[in-house]
């Protein structure tokens, strides 16, 4: 072949030329070639899936060496190539972990169009006397603390999630008259949370605004109780920075470490929900929601909910319906996901409380609270108990979190709701389409929050549905368009 492209390229007169080859033996061999290389590029491509599939099935090296060391011989013809799939594996668990970084940073930031519309709403608050007029307005304060009304908290420091939770509540009731908004934020962004409100009223819903600076607090037990969380939150925030907390090494410590510096992890507001009692004395039952929700259905049905003598009502506190009489399996969590059950001051415990890890764990998101059950029962002094015991074991019962403390502290005081009422997770995988239909509450729990780009688009439009497109504040900051 090289003698007949060399003799081809000369172009001297008198000399004799070879006979081209006929049309249909280049084609041939075209086609040869062709296939050659698709062939190589297939192979590779498989063995690239096939360490991937590998790596996912065996992350420790050692553990899957001979695995990877047969696959190697196969591929390369050779023992002495092994090394060549295992430096495959290494790029390809590299490039993984990478992935998950780079997700996880574009989680954690906050928009500039959410920086601009605080600052925005800040400005006008200085500005304008009636983003400072009261909210809610004087004649509708008689209803802050009307049994009969549907009373919704929200604990947050995000004017948009907070917007819209109270937009979706509104347009699913089929009486918005009856909902009345508690909106507690920390003192930055109670003044841009308190402009939006003032400027956006809810009507014919009431909205409340506090500030955690604005609380009246006339039992100095209960201010002593709070302060008591804020101080060990703190120690526990600062501890937990200088801690080595994660038994992995390399580039899964530092994810991990990474995963559990979310703004989440150590925002305040999380933690202080286990004040709801001594924040709002004068109620006796509430909603509780998380801010990154969308509501669907009338939250009348959540509210009308018989706890049965327990304190809270959640989805996930039990199993499905197994089809074999198995007992199904959890709808969220287990315990066993959230708390270390190798430690032994969580096995010490585990058999007084009925604890198990297989047990079904609740979450926060959607649910609705008996408060004067609550304050009949000493689960805050639990809770507290257990944030402190976490810090002093280094962290070793669980990863400083504000759910896991709760799930100790309301064992047994929580009564399972329908699982319609509550679709978590949409901040990390696309639902069932039934789901997505069916459910009465839309929970976007995880890194992509739908205010962010690396949301799902499918969710982020119906989320961005709830906000008005020709708001200025809105239009100016870029977060419409």
């Amino acid at each position: 072949m090289k003698l007949y492209i060399t003799a081809a390229a000369v172009d001297v007169d008198d000399v004799t030329k070879p006979k081209a080859a006929p049309p249909v033996a280049r084609r041939g061999y075209r086609s040869v070639l062709v296939t050659g290389l698709l062939a190589g590029v297939l192979l590779f491509r498989a063995a690239l899936l096939a360490v991937e599939a590998g790596a996912s099935l065996c992350p420790s090296t050692t553990g899957c060496l001979g695995w990877r060391t047969g696959f190697a011989h196969w591929l390369y013809g050779g023992d002495g190539d092994a090394t060549e799939l295992l430096k495959m594996d290494r790029k390809v668990k590299s490039s993984r972990i990478k992935t998950l970084f780079n997700r996880h940073l574009a989680s954690l930031g906050i928009p500039k169009s959410m920086h601009c519309l605080a600052l925005r709403l800040a400005e006008e608050f200085s500005a304008n006397s009636e983003a400072r007029s009261p909210v809610p307005l004087p004649e509708h304060a008689p209803r802050l603390t009307d049994a009969s009304c549907i009373h919704v908290c929200l604990v947050t420091d995000n004017v948009l999630a907070a917007a819209v939770a109270v937009a979706s509540a509104v347009r699913s009731s089929a009486d918005p008259s009856r909902l009345v908004f508690h909106v507690v934020s920390d003192k930055k962004s109670y003044v841009p949370m308190h402009s939006w409100f003032a400027l956006h009223p809810a009507s014919p819903a009431v909205v409340e605004v506090k500030g955690l600076h604005q609380f009246d607090w006339r039992d100095g037990d209960a201010i002593a109780s709070v302060m008591r969380t804020i101080d060990e939150v703190q120690r526990s925030s600062l501890d937990y920075h200088h801690c080595e907390c994660d038994g992995s090494v390399g580039t899964g410590r530092e994810y991990g470490r990474l995963e559990a510096s979310k703004p989440s992890t150590f925002s305040l507001l999380n933690y202080l929900r286990i004040h709801l009692p001594e924040f709002f004395p004068e109620l006796g039952r509430m909603i509780l929601l998380d801010d990154d929700v969308v509501v669907r259905k009338d939250l009348a049905g959540l509210w009308e909910q018989e706890l049965h003598g327990n304190i809270m009502g959640a989805v996930g506190a039990h199993r499905t319906s197994g089809a074999d009489g198995d007992g199904g399996i959890c709808i969220e969590r287990t315990l066993g996901e959230h708390l270390n059950f190798s430690d032994a001051a969580v096995t010490s415990m585990a058999p007084s409380l009925g604890l198990h890890g297989s047990q079904c764990a609740w979450s926060w998101g959607v649910n609705i609270i008996d408060l004067e059950a609550w304050r009949r029962t000493n689960v805050t002094k639990t809770y507290q108990f257990w944030l402190q015991k976490n810090r002093e074991s280094g962290f070793r019962l669980w990863k400083m979190s504000s759910l896991p403390p709760a799930l100790l502290a309301f064992h047994g005081r929580v009564r399972a709701v329908e699982p319609l009422w509550h679709l978590p997770d949409l901040g990390w995988h696309m639902p069932d389409a039934e789901l997505l239909q069916v459910s009465a509450v839309l929970h976007f729990s995880g890194p992509r929050k739908p205010w962010l780009e690396v949301a799902f688009p499918e969710l982020r439009d119906l989320w961005l549905g709830h906000l008005n497109v020709s708001d200025g504040f809105l239009r100016g900051c870029s977060v419409v368009e």
